[in-house]
């Protein structure tokens, strides 16, 4: 592909994302199967560019600000040539021929636009800090309560690109083994620090490439999930419950560490998730796991087998503060119209029909992929106010690896800190 092409590209992709309701990756995981021919560097270099003018969002926006200018994906991505890349105006003009293979030519007013910014850089000593840091004006006076003094350094790590994280399925593989057939592949695969069934990759590249994801044997899964699930501590012939199943990603860790003994059936209030879970089961041959569509976080269901399992997972739907470095976009998503304050009460509603599940004895596992404390900590706390027939689980006793959590109870994840996602999770026992 010509620069031109590649540019070109990129501003569809940009554009369909501000325009569409969906999340960017499911915008990309459509643009790439439509794509399976590209050749490698080509695709690499358009997500590369998108992926960082997501994460540049705030910053160009107030550029456009300052010279009058609309916040539309052509002005951020004419920006960014100009601020990031350096671009001349010239140069621009060449790249936005209005070809067959390139962007629409140049109007006077963004000529002009690239003539003003040429020569600054990204970054403008007259920025407030949450412009800097990319912090929407929601989240920024929760976020400076969490982090205080850390607030920048936080967030700054929030605006670099993760690592790929996988996790090996031991009923197909061990990760010695994989660890060398990646090694075969010239890949820069590393054991995980924490999880014990991870691997680390430094590098981006095509999943394609990665057999072992096809065959079931690897699974992508951040290293800070892979510890939530490790904490619900499921075993051979347990009962399990993931109440929040989603696509099935921590429903698959627990069912390796079961053993494919034992029942654990996935949740969800989302049929189409978990059609995406059943998949992922047979690819990875679990066979203790089932599906279960749920009406609401009050389903009959849930009345009907109260007290009759050993392990509940509360995966909650949360704000998704600690997943901003995988999704960019995430953090300018519209609100939903009731705020923060009405999801922080749909999860104290959701722990606490759940909780009826947990038989005397087992364990009920409350996780966010918060950095917010009324996520997190304040939701644990009115839970345990209402019920006083569970008490914590220190981290230290399920746990004793993870010496570096944020917290001394609970389980507190964040990129800064731990090179992970952003993750909290507490393990609650009932009397």
């Amino acid at each position: 592909m010509t620069p031109a092409a590649r540019l070109l590209d990129t501003l569809d992709l940009l554009s369909d994302i501000d325009r569409l309701a969906r999340p960017a990756d499911a915008v990309i995981s459509a643009w790439v199967r439509g794509r399976r021919k590209m050749d490698d560097d080509d695709r690499g270099a358009i997500l590369d560019r998108l992926y960082a003018l997501m994460r540049h969002r705030a910053r160009l926006a107030w550029w456009l600000d300052r010279h009058g200018r609309e916040d539309t994906s052509r002005n951020r991505l004419l920006a960014w040539l100009a601020l990031a890349e350096g671009r001349s105006p010239e140069q621009v003009k060449r790249l936005c021929s209005g070809g067959a293979h390139a962007p629409a030519p140049l109007t006077r007013a963004e000529q002009t636009l690239l003539v003003k910014l040429q020569g600054s850089e990204i970054e403008h000593p007259d920025m407030p800090e949450e412009v800097r840091v990319e912090c929407p004006g929601w989240a920024v006076e929760p976020l400076r309560r969490r982090f205080g003094a850390d607030f920048s350094v936080e967030m700054a790590a929030l605006l670099t690109q993760p690592a790929l994280d996988l996790r090996v399925n031991t009923l197909k593989a061990n990760r010695p083994d994989m660890l060398r057939a990646l090694k075969t592949l010239d890949l820069p695969a590393a054991p995980s620090e924490l999880a014990p069934q991870g691997i680390r990759l430094n590098q981006r590249l095509s999943l394609g490439r990665l057999a072992p994801l096809k065959s079931g044997e690897l699974e992508i899964q951040d290293e800070g999930s892979q510890l939530v699930a490790l904490l619900v501590g499921a075993g051979p012939g347990d009962r399990v419950v993931d109440f929040c199943a989603g696509a099935g990603g921590k429903t698959l860790a627990i069912a390796a560490q079961m053993a494919n003994k034992g029942r654990i059936i996935a949740c969800d209030v989302n049929e189409g998730r978990l059609k995406r879970a059943s998949e992922r089961f047979r690819r990875a041959g679990v066979h203790n796991a089932e599906t279960r569509l749920l009406a609401s976080e009050t389903d009959r269901w849930v009345k009907r087998h109260k007290v009759s399992f050993d392990r509940v997972l509360v995966d909650a739907p949360c704000s998704g503060t600690g997943t901003w470095r995988r999704n960019p976009d995430a953090r300018w998503r519209p609100e939903d119209d009731q705020g923060l304050e009405t999801l922080v009460a749909l999860q104290g509603r959701i722990l606490t029909s759940a909780a009826r599940l947990v038989k005397p004895g087992g364990r009920l596992v409350y996780a966010t992929c918060s950095m917010l404390t009324e996520e997190n900590e304040d939701c644990v706390s009115t839970f345990l106010a209402a019920h006083p027939e569970f008490r914590v689980v220190p981290l230290r006793e399920v746990a004793p690896q993870v010496t570096r959590s944020a917290h001394d109870s609970y389980l507190s994840l964040t990129p800064a800190r731990h090179g992970t996602d952003g993750f909290f999770a507490a393990v609650l026992q009932r009397g």
